[in-house]
């Protein structure tokens, strides 16, 4: 039987504790190019005056990424040359010693604690019932689907990334706005968005979110705008934040004249020319993409539904960016799993949603390990993370009946059918050399009907919520 619930949250650490042991037994695991993008970047800033920067070009994998992350690969190159000073030298490309492993692996852990915290303070702005076993707390639930999440530990851990680290600003910004603390949440916004630019996705629902409920400082009583009420204090206040963040982080390159190079965060892509379907332009997509989001930009500017209306709202605009947007990669599905996990656990409605979306579109990650020693740990920790998420979430809402309908259910379970023809039966078959795509295009097609059936569900979610409903508390 589960443990009643006490006021120690040791739980907590030891959940932290346990997912960072994890962690450690993925150092010598696979990893992607990404692995010496860093490490090119550790060596560059450390080698390198700041005017040089984002016009070294030794490798292929130049700067792109906004100031704020320059100066953060800056900070960790100071450290970096305590384990092996070759790792700093812009001309050893592909440099992977051992020593040099072990810290940019363990640069990620240690930088995870950003996301720890936020974490905790998400938790905080939670409504719990007192009484209840641990296994049926909507904390320890959100904090298994946040610390343990499929998503970031593969693609953090073993492809190799620091996103663990941003999205703890991202939870951290959300939690201060569930806690009426709004200059702190846009301050930290603002910081995220020098640190990786696709977090833009999401800056119009923190806009139009911070000018209708925090610069108008009423509503009527039918929840329309009260117009008397309009603050400029907090409107110049904001935008002081803004301006000064951004002035720190691009100051410094803008009085070297370069802030063409140090704003453009395109990468390195491909660009291709369709064989056979239309070619689509970046100027198509950037249509597709506002005029998916804006009506949820008009609901919560209209009827706004205080922090929660503002988090649907947030993963609206993740989704509808991942779904039209230009050249996305596949990781920026977790922009919007992570912050609907909050919903998640308050509503059950929310559930069913998180249930479809968390399980298509962490399936649709197994691409980036392509690896054979990889494919059962991919395996394994999908279907642990699966598991947890529909016991914990039914548990929380066992009264209704199922969270899945048949339909739905159906769905999810053809993913099974999908991996195995894709990993064990198509490699077999004579069509394999002929047309070696046939498995990721399946994959992606598959995929993205179970996230535009999350996106529709969403959709109707916000458009229909009560103004009334508070699932979540602010403090």
């Amino acid at each position: 039987m589960a443990a009643p619930v006490t006021n120690d949250q040791s739980w907590f650490f030891a959940l932290a504790l346990g997912v960072s042991f994890l962690k450690c037994l993925l150092i010598n695991a696979y990893h992607s190019t990404d692995f010496e993008v860093h490490r090119n970047w550790l060596a560059l800033t450390h080698s390198l005056p700041a005017a040089q920067w984002y016009y070294e070009a030794t490798s292929e994998w130049t700067l792109d990424y906004p100031p704020l992350f320059a100066w953060f690969e800056y900070g960790l190159s100071h450290i970096a040359r305590f384990f092996d000073k070759e790792m700093l030298v812009v001309q050893n490309l592909n440099y992977a010693s051992p020593a040099t492993i072990l810290f940019q692996r363990l640069s990620v852990i240690v930088a995870d604690v950003v996301f720890f915290y936020a974490v905790k303070e998400c938790c905080k702005c939670l409504r719990e019932d007192k009484g209840k076993y641990l296994l049926g707390k909507p904390s320890f639930i959100l904090t298994v689907l946040l610390l343990w999440n499929f998503g970031l530990i593969i693609v953090d851990h073993i492809h190799f990334q620091y996103n663990g680290f941003l999205f703890g600003v991202l939870l951290l910004s959300i939690a201060r706005h569930f806690q009426n603390r709004h200059f702190e949440g846009a301050l930290l916004f603002s910081i995220l968005l020098n640190l990786k630019h696709i977090y833009l996705y999401i800056a119009p629902a923190y806009g139009i979110y911070l000018l209708r409920c925090f610069c108008f400082t009423q509503s009527n009583a039918d929840g329309s705008l009260q117009w008397r009420s309009f603050s400029v204090v907090r409107l110049v206040t904001l935008g002081t934040i803004v301006l000064s963040t951004f002035s720190v982080s691009f100051g410094p390159f803008i009085a070297l004249g370069q802030l063409p190079q140090a704003s453009m965060t395109g990468g390195l892509v491909q660009e291709f020319q369709h064989s056979v379907l239309p070619s689509v332009s970046p100027l198509a997509t950037l249509v597709c993409t506002v005029l998916s989001i804006l009506p949820a930009l008009f609901r919560i500017w209209h009827r706004p539904n205080g922090a929660r209306g503002f988090l649907r709202c947030l993963v609206i605009c993740a989704l509808g960016s991942f779904m039209f947007g230009w050249h996305v990669h596949e990781k920026a599905i977790l922009m919007a799993i992570l912050p609907l996990s909050l919903l998640a656990v308050e509503s059950r409605e929310d559930a069913r949603i998180f249930l479809i979306l968390s399980i298509t579109g962490h399936y649709s990650l197994f691409p980036l390990l392509f690896t054979t020693q990889e494919l059962p740990i991919k395996i394994l920790l999908l279907l642990l993370f699966t598991i947890f998420s529909l016991t914990s979430l039914k548990t929380l809402f066992r009264k209704g009946g199922a969270l899945l309908n048949p339909l739905e259910a159906t769905y999810l379970l053809g993913l099974i059918p999908l991996e195995l023809i894709c990993e064990f039966v198509y490699p077999l078959t004579v069509w394999q050399k002929t047309f070696p795509f046939l498995p990721l295009m399946l994959t992606s097609i598959y995929c993205a009907l179970g996230v535009t059936y999350a996106f529709i569900r969403l959709y109707i979610s916000l458009l229909t919520c009560s103004d009334s409903t508070k699932k979540i508390k602010t403090q």
